[in-house]
């Protein structure tokens, strides 16, 4: 029997007597194990091998389990430290005896939630208490040290759980394959085997000369393992983001672009937001330590300020509070891309602009809130705005619905709300698919006078801010929006979510 040179060479080194992995055989046969694996389902179909499949799980400690199987876990010693300070005995400040432990930052977050739960002691007032009889070894440090020295399997499943749950251990599975000698392998083997000159492709010369006749030609196994290959490939947000685009440009949308950090006249005081705002100090926004914006424009800054100190029109009255030129020429990081439009309706942008118009940008901006399943510190936003004459909300809520549309939101819920730039103002409302809670996912309304005269602006405006990550948990269903765009986004959702259409 003619074979391949590969398969000549698993079928020698298998076994009649017991399974070998393809890895044991690719280590002594100095092959690739693709190429073993190739060659055994190939011996396979003639029957000449058997080829089983297990499924190896290992785990592995995390970074974080790695310091706390150095340092010890934070509820340990917490309660070590609650031990030395006598919280045996009588109540003990929680302060001294974290303080004592050495804990800093989320450890002792970590350390409080996981005390009451292991029976260490509790937590009352500020004050803690150790339990005596909860001494001895902590059954998840010795997890943490068996998993380290290989013996994995000496832990218990509802410890690997816990640990998985706290993020100290990664667990994986892999497909091992083995291959046995079947006794039509073992017959081929006694009655001969040679290795065949194989080709993997037909060459111009072998038709010529006719080398082809005499040749084994390679056979493709379309089931075979290959190795897995992640390529590059767009975020799925940033794919969202194309495909709002295309839908906006479909809409007769031209697309904004700009700095994003700016002078805090365009991302505020353009939009008549007084500079005394709380949301303007450094609790809502990042300021830059850099040199002020020195190239704001005359005209346009005179205007502002005054309808900052006198308002607009005859019954105008302004805030009646500070306006200072050196707070509008600082620089912040944006908190909305409404400063975009502002440059725009101003003409800085792109000259003098002529109604009708639509624009829109999706950008990132910037806020200091706090994170949480819907918040970050960072994300995208959906700006928008349309200049015409006799501009409604009526007109407002349809472009709404005809955007939303295309993703397939139709329940969408408005509720009036107050903007210092818009007037009237509604925010926007979808339920989520899974949770079936209602979600916010922008900000709308008409441009105020105020806003637009001082941009030299004599129609109306209505203008919108919508969440591009919003949009996408609606879409996808996600729950979180760190699910979505962040650092703790699971490399696997990158690689398989797709956009929905």
């Amino acid at each position: 029997m003619k074979l391949p040179e590969t398969q000549v060479a698993v079928l020698e080194a298998a076994s009649a007597n017991e399974p070998r992995t393809v890895e044991s055989l690719s280590e002594d046969l100095d092959r690739k194990p693709e190429s073993i694996t190739r060659a055994a389902f190939e011996l396979a179909d003639e029957g000449l091998l058997d080829v089983s499949e297990s499924i190896d799980e290992s785990v592995s400690l995390t970074e974080e389990g790695r310091t706390y199987l150095e340092d010890g876990l934070p509820e340990v010693r917490l309660y070590e430290a609650a031990i030395d300070a006598g919280g045996d005995d009588d109540p003990v400040q929680m302060g001294q005896v974290i303080g004592a432990s050495g804990l800093e930052g989320g450890a002792v977050d970590i350390a409080l939630s996981n005390f009451a739960r292991k029976g260490y002691g509790g937590i009352d007032s500020g004050e803690i208490t150790a339990n005596p009889d909860a001494g001895g070894d902590d059954p998840e440090a010795t997890a943490l040290e068996s998993i380290a020295g290989g013996d994995a399997d000496l832990v218990t499943e509802d410890t690997l759980d816990q640990l998985e749950r706290r993020g100290l251990i990664e667990r994986s599975e892999r497909t091992v394959r083995s291959v046995q000698l079947t006794d039509e392998g073992v017959t081929a083997l006694m009655e001969g085997v040679e290795v065949a000159e194989e080709v993997d492709r037909l060459t111009s010369e072998m038709l010529t000369s006719g080398e082809w006749r005499d040749v084994e030609f390679s056979e493709y196994n379309v089931a075979a393992d290959a190795p897995e290959i992640e390529g590059g490939r767009h975020h799925p947000l940033r794919s969202m983001a194309e495909r709002v685009k295309d839908v906006l440009v479909g809409m007769g949308f031209s697309e904004m672009q700009g700095p994003h950090a700016d002078a805090e006249f365009w991302i505020n005081d353009c939009l008549f937001m007084p500079q005394d705002h709380p949301a303007r100090t450094h609790w809502d926004q990042f300021g830059l330590d850099v040199p002020p914006m020195q190239d704001l424009p005359e005209d346009v800054r005179e205007r502002v300020e005054a309808a900052h100190r006198e308002g607009v029109g005859e019954d105008g009255e302004g805030y009646h509070s500070p306006w200072g030129e050196d707070m509008a020429r600082q620089i912040d990081l944006r908190g909305h891309t409404t400063s975009l439009s502002a440059r725009y309706l101003s003409g800085i942008a792109e000259g003098d602009l002529e109604p009708p118009q639509r624009f829109f940008s999706i950008e990132k901006a910037y806020r200091n809130d706090e994170i949480d399943s819907t918040h970050l510190l960072e994300f995208f936003q959906i700006e928008g705005w349309v200049m015409a004459d006799d501009l409604s909300v009526r007109d407002l809520m349809g472009t709404f619905t005809e955007f939303y549309e295309q993703f397939g939101i139709t329940d969408l819920r408005f509720k009036p709300t107050y903007n210092p730039y818009t007037e009237p103002s509604f925010e926007l409302f979808g339920e989520h698919p899974v949770t079936g809670e209602v979600v916010e996912i922008g900000n709308s309304g008409i441009f105020r006078p105020e806003m637009l005269e001082p941009l030299d602006v004599d129609c109306d405006v209505m203008a919108w801010g919508l969440a591009l990550e919003r949009l996408m948990m609606l879409v996808t269903g996600a729950e979180d929006i760190r699910d979505v765009h962040g650092t703790l986004v699971d490399l696997d959702y990158l690689r398989t979510e797709e956009v929905r259409y």
